[in-house]
């Protein structure tokens, strides 16, 4: 589990050593990249014969905490299905590049197998693998119901805070109130939320989207408050500019939406190796748009399962091994 997410989580040290023990095995040349001691990820190369493109496969190795889960890290398998957290979130993936690895015929280009830690919260995995490893084509790996996803929002949090005055309830004189301060700064969020709804919409994404998620503020009932502290999301879609939108927000985290057109060579390849699937976008973030934002122009294809954060978790079999097939085509394709 993520240990930023999980007070004590195992974090994805013998997860990592596993894959690159395997993946050593299979042929790779394995790297590891660890820019936090204890949260390491894996690089495994099968290099090509030469003068061919490369192609990048991204799975990420961490999963979110077990919930209300009956034994979440022992498989259950039932019905074609495998059972527990992280099956189809996203193990389930990370063994199907693995296995496209070590499947795959002579290619002519570089196949790059990415086994990255931290997705789950700020993805300082594929961050810091990028910073090593580049590649002509991406695939992130992440479930998308064997259909091709081509573009998924972004998200930026925001922090807001209002200084009133500190007083006895009963000086209204002195008093100044922090938090009814925060008041036209909620009323500014749902007015840019109703906005956001007409406003020009993206064909795979819709409109992107406002909500406060926090606030506090204050110290006791006969007390005026101080300060108020309200901590904002925003969701965006590629050509949206939301940075006036809130004069005096400081920024905590931004991470960029992306977008690839369906005409794109990767986006042509991988359609071809599934048989033409259903193109989608997706609401959710993934490290799809650091690989786009590093020049590797990606798209996402998956298995089927559900219940990625929920207390019963599954991954469909038959989806996985259609994915180590199409993983592979691709990278015939691609790779050339």
């Amino acid at each position: 589990m993520n240990p930023d997410l999980v007070a004590g989580g195992s974090g994805e040290a013998a997860i990592a050593a596993y894959v690159a023990s395997w993946l050593r095995d299979a042929g790779l040349e394995v790297s590891i990249v660890e820019p936090v001691p204890g949260r390491p990820s894996v690089v495994g190369v099968l290099r090509g014969s030469g003068g061919g493109r490369s192609l990048m496969l991204n799975a990420h190795i961490d999963t979110v905490g077990a919930g209300g889960m009956d034994s979440p890290f022992t498989p259950r398998v039932e019905d074609g299905r495998v059972y527990g957290r992280g099956a189809v979130d996203m193990k389930a993936s990370l063994a199907a590049i693995m296995l496209a690895a070590k499947r795959a015929p002579q290619l002519s280009g570089d196949l790059i197998m990415c086994a990255v830690a931290d997705e789950e919260v700020a993805s300082f995995g594929t961050a810091a693998v990028l910073e090593k490893f580049h590649a002509d084509f991406g695939l992130v790996t992440e479930p998308t119901q064997l259909r091709l996803c081509l573009a998924h929002k972004g998200f930026v949090w925001l922090e807001v805070e209002t200084v009133g005055v500190a007083a006895h309830g009963s000086r209204a004189d002195i008093g100044k109130d922090a938090i009814a301060l925060m008041g036209p700064v909620l009323t500014r969020v749902a007015a840019l939320e109703n906005s956001l709804r007409v406003s020009r919409r993206h064909p795979l994404l819709g409109s992107g989207s406002i909500h406060a998620s926090l606030i506090e503020g204050g110290q006791e009932l006969s007390t005026y408050p101080s300060r108020c502290v309200l901590k904002i999301e925003r969701r965006t879609v590629p050509g949206e500019d939301w940075s006036s939108e809130l004069p005096g927000a400081r920024v905590l985290l931004e991470r960029p939406p992306s977008e690839v057109a369906s005409s794109h060579a990767v986006a042509r390849a991988v359609s071809a190796a599934a048989g033409g699937p259903e193109e989608i976008g997706v609401a959710y973030w993934m490290d799809m748009a650091l690989m786009n934002e590093a020049g590797i122009p990606t798209v996402c294809y998956g298995p089927s399962g559900e219940g990625e954060h929920a207390d019963v978790e599954w991954v469909d079999v038959a989806s996985v091994e259609r994915c180590v097939e199409v993983y592979v085509r691709a990278a015939e394709m691609l790779c050339s």
